[in-house]
């Protein structure tokens, strides 16, 4: 049931999304005005109209919803690098993640979303625009209860004294290690995102000093091809969403 407060996922005609807060107010589109406070009390999946006769579909927001509309400050990790970097990594629901480089909260949101009401996200961030940033955006998500944006620059140490992984949006991902070793539990993940390929090898060299303290070291790019699929014809895009970074997983020995 939507209740006052709740975010819904509106859908038009055209499949133009929109992501709105419910409460007792007028939400204008190009389409016509929605009073919002008639779906106060519906379930999703109803439907509500214009003033000017124009229908819209309402469903529930998932996480993808949820970050293609929130407020953008820096560049965000993609989905598809998300998706690997917590399928690789194998975050669930209740870990403790400490995250840098919180940038928009793009990760972040992915983070919380898999870590749950149970886990906890700490993401440290050296900028205090793009920490302001992320914690709104955490705030719109509703997921306040888990997650803590903090001011600070994590190549200067750990706070925490236990995490289940550490991922990094970070230029220099290495100056990390050292600090990584001393709270990141045998078999979590060390999870480093870089957009270029000199940043993973000075990454590797100075992870040499390191080697006896992680295992199974390994970098992947993921790249998209969406396909077109007509009545008669299965053709690929021309255009596909191809390469935005390396990711280095480490696990912890």
């Amino acid at each position: 049931m939507i209740r006052e407060g709740d975010r819904v996922l509106l859908i038009d005609r055209r499949g133009k999304r929109y992501l709105v807060a419910v409460s007792n107010r007028e939400f204008h589109t190009d389409l016509g005005v929605l009073d919002l406070g008639e779906l106060i009390g519906k379930d999703h999946g109803t439907s509500i109209s214009s003033h000017r006769g124009e229908t819209f579909r309402v469903l529930k927001p998932d996480i993808n919803d949820i970050i293609a509309k929130m407020q953008r400050g820096p560049q965000i990790v993609h989905p598809k690098d998300a998706g690997i970097i917590i399928a690789y990594a194998g975050i669930s629901s209740g870990d403790t993640v400490v995250e840098a480089g919180a940038g928009s909260g793009a990760l972040t949101l992915f983070l919380a979303n898999v870590v749950g009401p149970q886990g906890r996200v700490i993401s440290y961030e050296v900028r205090e625009d793009h920490a302001e940033i992320a914690r709104k955006n955490v705030e719109m998500a509703g997921f306040s209860d888990r997650v803590t944006i903090k001011l600070g620059n994590i190549y200067e140490g750990i706070e925490e004294d236990h995490a289940d992984h550490i991922v990094l949006d970070l230029p220099q991902p290495e100056k990390v290690l050292p600090h990584a070793i001393e709270v990141l539990r045998p078999g979590g993940y060390f999870v480093a995102y870089t957009p270029c390929a000199n940043q993973v090898h000075r990454f590797f060299q100075a992870f040499q000093e390191y080697r006896g303290e992680f295992y199974k070291p390994r970098v992947v790019e993921v790249l998209v091809r969406e396909h077109e699929v007509k009545r008669e014809c299965m053709r690929p895009k021309t255009t596909m969403l191809a390469h935005t970074g390396y990711i280095t997983f480490l696990r912890k020995l």
